[in-house]
């Protein structure tokens, strides 16, 4: 992994874990998340005529549908989610992709993973075992009811990462005459596909009411999460152009490290010293793959 994909990568960390704290710090973090992508997904339709004819070809159309539904569940998943369990929990579980992207990556995309990698991979999952349980081994610990929800996002976030790492790939291979990057359309088409399945969820389970008084009191909040979501996700699918999908979801995985600081922080929440040293067993991992990888 280069020193550019690494920063790149890193930077997106930052973003993703800020606005999900600015998310679970609403009274209404469902109403705030589905918002946060209805809006996206309405400013995007202003840049569509940017993007180039050659995208709308068949092979393309079908991942942009599969990365669409995911990443719209994957907001109704996150949303669930945050009403019920800490973001300190939360967020562990559902970043810990690299358990399940490797299983598929090797056979579906053909990737190989060195043995640093392969170490690199395994020390950010044991740190993430350990911020989502503490280091318990009992049955409680691990499958706790609140968090199911942020279990069915892992599995959701594992799928999106596969199709968007396709995704990017069919874009890098075809001939570019747009202003606009190909990871910018890559983020911003399925961002739509996705504010099209959360909204009629949106205004049937929350109601339009708490929308527009979320939106009211939290607006400022809502569009600048939205930018934090757009340039931290176009970063990472810029880094995926280049770079194998296993080792950027495993860097990226240091989000956990910055989410959980912010949860203290700003949610006064306070994860034992088991989940902080796995904050740091995520962080030598990362290091681990990034050097040596």
């Amino acid at each position: 992994m280069t020193q550019r994909e690494l920063g790149l990568v890193l930077l997106s960390a930052v973003l993703h874990a800020a606005w999900n704290v600015a998310a679970k710090r609403n009274a209404q973090p469902a109403a705030f998340l589905l918002l946060l992508i209805g809006l996206t997904g309405l400013a995007t339709l202003a840049l569509l005529p940017l993007v180039p004819a050659v995208v709308w070809s068949s092979s393309i159309v079908l991942w942009l549908a599969f990365s669409s539904a995911l990443h719209g569940l994957s907001f109704i998943a996150l949303a669930r989610a945050y009403e019920r369990a800490d973001l300190s929990i939360v967020y562990p579980i559902s970043r810990s992709t690299p358990a399940l992207v490797p299983l598929l990556a090797v056979p579906w995309l053909g990737e190989r993973l060195s043995l640093a990698g392969v170490f690199g991979i395994a020390l950010t999952l044991i740190g993430m075992w350990l911020v989502q349980t503490g280091g318990a081994l009992r049955r409680s610990a691990l499958f706790d009811r609140s968090s199911v929800w942020a279990y069915v996002l892992l599995l959701i976030t594992t799928g999106f990462s596969i199709t968007d790492k396709r995704l990017m790939g069919l874009l890098s291979a075809m001939p570019w005459d747009s202003p606009l990057p190909r990871a910018v359309v890559g983020y911003l088409l399925p961002t739509v596909g996705a504010a099209l399945i959360v909204t009629p969820y949106a205004l049937k389970f929350i109601g339009p009411r708490t929308l527009a008084d979320v939106m009211k009191t939290r607006g400022t909040w809502v569009i600048g999460a939205a930018v934090a979501t757009f340039v931290s996700y176009a970063l990472t699918l810029e880094a995926l152009r280049t770079a194998q999908v296993c080792y950027v979801v495993a860097v990226r995985q240091c989000s956990v490290l910055f989410a959980v600081c912010l949860a203290v922080w700003a949610l006064r929440e306070k994860p034992t010293l088991g989940r902080w040293l796995g904050a740091l067993g995520t962080v030598a991992g990362v290091a681990l793959i990034a050097l040596y990888a």
